[in-house]
């Protein structure tokens, strides 16, 4: 792990009663809401950040719908540096506004991130500024990591599977990491996506990668077309299970999440929580996937800065029409 001083925080891991109850088992949460930028990817962006753009550094730019530029953002203003963020069109006014309240400079090119993508790499080639990559990069992995040590340093016992919202897939490839370091080997990850913008589903039912047609998911944080090379390596190496929930789903797994836990997160967060809140890891359970007798779940969540209660009230009427 870096000696620098880290813009992230070491987040509380809470025991839910409620989910507990609803999953048979013990299950805690690792509070990544409560991280400065919003979500876990301050972790690894701000990793990246302070090993590739120092103080003599022209500024950087990433391409991000939301909470990788809020990191990025955030990581530049501590450091002292411009920041620049391509979002595409589908990003909400109010995740604009926060980036803007960063500091960052924001241009909205493009209806999905990987075009959005495409303008930041031309953008960092023809500025000359540090390319940040919002999901894949080995320093964003071993940024990403830090969740597992922590988790390590709470915990009595090796968890009985760690949960994980999946878009780009850097948050797969940063716990895997973690967990070969703490020496949690086989802990099986159980990875959620969303309907329409399920990419580490498709690839592993294809037996390769796949780049999906378009994102067709409320879940934009989840929108990556094609999960990263490294992701779809982790579902080799280790014991990954791939899950995916509908936004109804995930929409309701927020919304119950914000009645029990007091807390307001994302929909692409709420994918991950519907692992318990729609029965998913009772049915694994159920079907011999997970033990019946199962060691605490350990969820990432992951948060996100793209909601609001409005936001939510807009969602909830798009979703249930």
């Amino acid at each position: 792990m870096s000696h620098l001083t880290s813009f992230h925080v070491n987040t509380p891991l809470l025991e839910s009663l409620d989910l507990s109850k609803r999953a048979g088992t013990r299950v805690y949460m690792k509070m990544e809401n409560a991280q400065p930028s919003g979500s876990y990817k301050i972790r690894g962006i701000g990793h990246l950040c302070q090993k590739m753009a120092g103080p003599g550094s022209r500024g950087v730019v990433c391409a991000s719908g939301g909470n990788a530029g809020m990191a990025t953002a955030y990581a530049a203003r501590k450091l002292q540096i411009p920041a620049t963020i391509i979002v595409p069109t589908s990003t909400p006014k109010l995740v604009i506004e926060k980036l803007r309240s960063q500091e960052a400079s924001v241009r909205v090119v493009g209806k999905e991130f990987d075009e959005a993508n495409a303008e930041a790499l031309r953008v960092a080639h023809s500025e000359g500024l540090t390319f940040v990559p919002p999901f894949d990069h080995p320093l964003l992995w071993e940024g990403h990591a830090s969740i597992i040590h922590e988790i390590k340093d709470s915990l009595t016992c090796k968890p009985g599977a760690v949960v994980v919202a999946v878009g780009g897939g850097g948050l797969l490839c940063g716990v895997m990491e973690g967990l070969k370091q703490v020496g949690w080997d086989g802990v099986p990850i159980i990875c959620m996506e969303t309907e329409g913008a399920a990419s580490l589903n498709a690839a592993i039912r294809a037996g390769r990668l796949v780049t999906l047609p378009e994102i067709r998911s409320e879940a934009k944080t989840l929108g990556a077309k094609t999960v990263c090379s490294q992701a779809f390596e982790c579902t080799k190496q280790g014991h990954v299970i791939s899950e995916v929930v509908t936004d109804l789903e995930a929409l309701q797994a927020l919304e119950q999440f914000l009645d029990e836990e007091r807390v307001l997160v994302e929909l692409s967060c709420g994918a991950a929580l519907a692992a318990v809140y729609s029965g998913v890891i009772q049915r694994l359970r159920a079907e011999g996937r997970l033990p019946p007798l199962l060691d605490p779940i350990v969820m990432v969540v992951c948060g996100g800065s793209g909601i609001s209660m409005s936001w939510l009230k807009e969602l909830s009427d798009k979703l249930r029409g």
